[in-house]
């Protein structure tokens, strides 16, 4: 590997702990608020992590949202939104997330945003990329899956075409996503907690060795890409007649092949799956997940490769 092929990229100096996006999302909201009154854990030399309750009348309510979903709204449309009275107070928030961390695609925007959630699926701890061709996040997701291993950590890649997201963490020029369950909503189970916890810690040691000049040689780490959402069967009024099928139910990232049971009616009725090639579904039967018509997604495996990388610019903090 001569040096000519290594990539230098800024170091990263601002970093950013999201909890309470959804506010009965409980890991999150206690790290963070814990990491607000005594930092030191989260503190490393050369950048500033700054922990932050995202969504706090939801969190006071324990509730996902107030008035519409924190996590979908930071278009540049409702980002760019005039503030008159009745505006969403979710779209406010957004705008003030975005002043105070962005502006969303500029270069003044905060460098890295970790944004905790749970999920009442059998997801692990997983990690959501949401650019396939952003070097520095596969580097920390490598680093974070092989430090965690033999845990697995699955990482769902949610660049779609037409799925568009508009993360709360899509301010920071490197958003990551952390997805810890099973938990049920407004719960904390110790464990979720915990694996929460070691994957933010390991990501700010990575972010902390890159900037003190460490080189991470090129790196092929396996994801899901995000296909389809798919809805629970409904009858002409719009209302679910079918629930998720038993022998689905927490198979989060197993293999789904032609003729698998997906859904069950009340009439003792199985629904199989009609698909020519294997899928790995995932946010299989997520609570937050029925206001949306989602009983799953469908996802693909592949690989995705990083290039060689290092820090581009070593200060008096890392030398």
């Amino acid at each position: 590997m001569t040096s000519s092929s290594v990539v230098d990229k800024p170091p990263v100096r601002r970093v950013a702990i999201f909890g309470g996006t959804h506010g009965n999302e409980l890991s999150g909201v206690l790290l963070v608020k814990h990491w607000q009154e005594n930092g030191a854990e989260i503190q490393r030399t050369g950048m500033e992590v700054k922990p932050f309750l995202t969504n706090p009348r939801a969190v006071k309510k324990c509730t996902r949202y107030i008035d519409c979903d924190l996590n979908r709204v930071f278009d540049p449309d409702n980002l760019g939104r005039p503030v008159v009275e009745d505006i969403p107070y979710e779209v406010r928030r957004a705008q003030e997330i975005n002043h105070i961390f962005g502006p969303k695609g500029s270069d003044d925007a905060c460098d890295l945003i970790f944004d905790l959630h749970n999920t009442t699926s059998n997801m692990g701890g997983t990690l959501i990329l949401e650019n396939s061709r952003d070097d520095f996040t596969i580097q920390m997701f490598h680093y974070i899956k092989n430090t965690l291993a033999p845990e697995r950590c699955p990482v769902l890649l949610i660049e779609h075409p037409s799925l568009k997201y508009a993360t709360t963490r899509s301010v920071a020029k490197h958003p990551v996503g952390v997805e810890v369950g099973p938990q049920p909503q407004g719960v904390v189970r110790a464990d979720t907690l915990d694996k929460m916890r070691k994957i933010v810690k390991h990501g700010l040691d990575f972010v902390q060795l890159f900037n003190e000049g460490k080189e991470f040689p090129p790196c092929t780490i396996e994801v899901f890409k995000i296909m389809e959402k798919v809805d629970y069967p409904r009858n002409k009024n719009d209302e679910v007649i079918a629930i998720i099928h038993p022998k689905l139910q927490d198979q989060d990232w197993q293999p789904l092949n032609n003729g698998d049971p997906l859904f069950l009616t009340l009439d003792g009725e199985v629904i199989a799956y009609k698909g020519d090639c294997t899928v790995y579904p995932t946010f299989i039967n997520e609570a937050a997940y029925y206001e949306k018509k989602q009983a799953f997604v469908k996802t693909v495996k592949m690989k995705l490769t990083a290039k060689h990388i290092r820090a581009s610019v070593l200060d008096e903090n890392t030398s």
